[in-house]
């Protein structure tokens, strides 16, 4: 069988990518390690079926195998990187974070293109303020803009229902809100919530805001808040906030959001007004999160952010409710149905996205199999999954 003459530095280049061991790799390739490692070291070469299979496992398309060096530009990512683990930068990111964001990326990218060609001109509130402003008068603009209100508090039935309603106002204004715990629809490629909670791409005309459901569902709202206001100061970013963002830290940017996040949710001032000083601390927290239609979670961050509870308090509700949300997934994988067919495709790219490429492919603007690729779906699913999103 011929053989594959690929450049063993770029193999070892891949396989380190992909995290694999030299051991696991053979595995994948079908041949013992000692003869992975001849390929690597460049004393023997692969057939052209072990490098396909192990351009597959490492998650490279199969020419990068016949590269003189590892490509440039492969794993830049080209926003800034906020994150902190107990106050230091997170490490460097995965494997599964990366073919995230350029997934993510070519998503944002398409849908401003789509927009410029719709004639759409560019959104008002992108980067309308910075962090030298007052957090109270972002937080106000934001909750103007998304029509946060009692109102809306009103029509939602509890707070999970409350998220629903926060993505559907930003929907509205045209930012795109997604939110996925895999890379795409693999299973097998899980995000992890201790690598990152959330990311935003700043744009004008296409503003994309990405949520890990991997978190606990409690905080998710948290996040999205979050990120909003990184757009109303025009800065893209891939964020820990909720749990890592502490109100003291050396990120001020990150600092600054997290203030306007909790401002949006539950206001300052109406927060000390209706905080009863003659009920405990999970009381307060049982009648305010029904009252302002977020989790408990959200509430202790409130009163974190006001010293009325102390990081390590808060800190371990977080942990609770996590442990909660997981228990509760378990539950639900475990017992009998499931979600209707194609909520998860909407939840992971959205109503707002979804209709865009939806639009332009029934119009004839854009190929079946490019409508499929963008939502992840098989261009003979495309008319079902639309009859689902307007709920037929």
């Amino acid at each position: 069988m011929a053989e594959a003459l690929i450049t063993p530095t770029v193999l070892k280049w891949a396989r380190e990518r992909a995290e694999f061991s030299d051991e696991e790799a053979a595995h994948k390739a079908g041949v013992k390690r000692e003869r992975f490692l001849q390929w690597e070291e460049g004393e023997a070469l692969p057939t052209f079926r072990q490098a396909q299979l192990l351009a597959k496992a490492f998650r490279i398309p199969f020419g990068y195998l016949y590269l003189q060096a590892p490509p440039p530009e492969v794993d830049k990512i080209d926003i800034p990187d906020l994150r902190t683990v107990g106050g230091h930068r997170a490490s460097e990111f995965s494997l599964a974070f990366i073919d995230l964001y350029h997934d993510l990326l070519r998503k944002q990218e398409w849908f401003r293109e789509y927009r410029l060609q719709e004639g759409a001109s560019e959104l008002p509130f992108v980067g309308k303020f910075t962090i030298d402003n007052d957090y109270k008068d972002v937080a106000r603009d934001i909750r103007e803009e998304l029509g946060v209100n009692s109102k809306l508090r009103a029509s939602a039935r509890d707070w999970e229902h409350f998220i629903t309603r926060l993505v559907e106002q930003a929907e509205m204004v045209e930012i795109l809100v997604m939110r996925n715990s895999i890379v795409g629809n693999n299973t097998h490629r899980p995000l992890s919530v201790d690598e990152f909670r959330g990311l935003v791409i700043s744009d004008s005309v296409a503003p994309l805001v990405f949520i890990n459901s991997a978190d606990a569902k409690s905080a998710q709202v948290f996040t999205l808040a979050h990120e909003l206001a990184h757009l109303w100061i025009g800065e893209s970013g891939v964020s820990n906030p909720m749990i890592n963002g502490r109100k003291n830290g050396n990120q001020s940017h990150e600092v600054f959001c997290n203030k306007v996040a909790t401002e949006v949710l539950v206001p300052e001032d109406q927060f000390i007004d209706d905080w009863d000083d003659s009920l405990d601390v999970e009381e307060n927290l049982s009648r305010l999160s029904k009252q302002y239609r977020v989790s408990q979670l959200v509430i202790a961050r409130r009163g974190y952010d006001l010293d009325i509870l102390d990081y390590e308090q808060f800190k371990k509700f977080y942990i609770s409710a996590l442990s909660f949300d997981r228990a509760k997934k378990q539950r639900l994988t475990l017992s009998d149905g499931g979600p209707p067919p194609y909520t998860n495709q909407k939840i992971r790219n959205g109503r707002l996205f979804s209709q865009a490429v939806l639009s332009a492919a029934f119009s004839g603007r854009l190929p079946l199999r490019d409508a499929g690729f963008l939502l992840g779906l098989k261009p003979a699913k495309l008319r079902k999954f639309s009859n689902a999103l307007v709920g037929k």
